[in-house]
């Protein structure tokens, strides 16, 4: 349980671009809704979830269309709201499309409380789960290295807490990116701002030989490459406010590990094998409605979706137990998981933005139901 809540600071944002690793607690497009549909269940209460995730989806796409038939017959008597009088944080988890001005640089720090409510079993059926909590915190540091093209670093840091084991925590695995735009969006031309994403997640946190402080597992001890695709742009609602849609998508794959002992993996102590993580599929479409200059209504809609997570090995016992070696092979099995992030901005001004929000998960199959409240304070030089 700890190691997954190791693995949520890859949630926030990215992606967060997903990290690989085993069993996260997670952790617009006909393909989600789709998704939905094909799992949907009989059970009133996980109905409901399904339900409001199909219908946010679709009040998003009734939205879009409104959106594009408003800029298409524009009303003389609606003022429009311009472009410079929308300030902007961003929403809690998808990440902008834009790069940053060539020698300028953003900083865009997160603090979090993973807080794990349930667990969803391979039906989707919701059942009770030990409490636990995953305190981090993950900072976004880029920087424009020319007009089209941002690199960046991303650290994470967290403290995890499980009821009736001692706590721990430290350094989590750091990632590097780069980003680099296609398109730039310009009032009155369909064409939004799309750019393609690099990351590549380096295994620098503690993921094994955990003895009997398991809470210490940051990491995922696997080399993490993702691939991504970012898209955002901006509609003229009927009342002249603006809302500013994004897309994001995104597909991980991990190297193999090599794990002893107690890990994050699930392994217990005398363990010697390798894990196999699975790849990690996310999809995230993102709405911001401007209220005023400053204050800005952001939503959320997530999907994930992780391959099997296998644990081949061994476990020697001890040597005074005459007992022989014996084989170990574990599967995470694959997972789904659905999640709303609403969230309120409040921005100082054009450079400076406080965000607040929080990510649920109402619904999966072979996932950790939890709650995740966060805020971020945005900084742009």
């Amino acid at each position: 349980m700890v190691s997954l809540i190791g693995h949520q600071v890859a949630i926030l944002k990215h992606h967060s671009l997903g990290q690989a690793g085993v069993g996260h607690l997670w952790d617009e497009k006909s393909t989600t809704l789709s998704l939905v549909l094909i799992i949907l269940r009989k059970d009133v209460v996980t109905m409901t979830c399904w339900r409001a995730i199909y219908g946010t989806l679709v009040v998003l796409a009734i939205t879009a269309c409104l959106c594009m038939s408003q800029e298409a017959v524009p009303s003389s008597s609606v003022e429009r709201q311009s472009l410079d009088e929308a300030w902007w944080t961003g929403p809690m988890l998808a990440a902008s499309a834009a790069t940053l001005p060539r020698g300028h640089f953003l900083i865009e720090p997160y603090f979090y409380d993973v807080s794990v409510q349930g667990h969803y079993d391979g039906n989707g059926n919701r059942h009770s789960a030990t409490h636990a909590n995953g305190y981090g915190s993950l900072t976004y540091l880029l920087y424009g290295l020319a007009d089209r093209v941002s690199v960046g670093l991303i650290p994470v840091a967290g403290l995890n807490t499980l009821r009736g084991t001692n706590s721990g925590g430290g350094m989590g695995d750091v990632s590097l990116q780069g980003q680099y735009r296609l398109t730039q969006f310009r009032p009155g031309n369909w064409i939004p701002t799309t750019s393609v994403v690099l990351q590549e997640t380096l295994p620098t946190g503690k993921y094994d030989r955990l003895g009997a402080r398991p809470n210490d597992g940051m990491g995922s001890g696997a080399w993490t490459t993702t691939v991504a695709f970012y898209s955002q742009k901006y509609f003229w609602l009927p009342n002249g406010r603006i809302l500013r849609g994004r897309v994001d998508v995104s597909e991980s794959f991990s190297s193999n590990v090599t794990v002893h002992g107690v890990s994050v993996y699930g392994t217990e102590t005398g363990f010697s094998g390798h894990a196999q993580p699975g790849s990690s599929f996310f999809l995230d479409v993102a709405g911001e409605y401007s209220l005023t200059r400053s204050w800005v209504l952001a939503l959320d809609v997530t999907y994930r979706y992780g391959a099997n997570t296998r644990v081949t090995g061994s476990t020697i016992p001890d040597p005074g137990s005459g007992q022989n070696p014996a084989g170990v092979q574990l599967d995470s099995g694959s997972s789904h998981a659905f999640g709303l992030a609403p969230a309120i901005e409040y921005n100082l001004n054009r450079n400076l933005g406080l965000l607040i929000g929080v990510r649920m998960i109402p619904a999966g199959r072979n996932t950790t139901a939890t709650i995740t409240p966060a805020v971020a304070i945005n900084f742009v030089h």
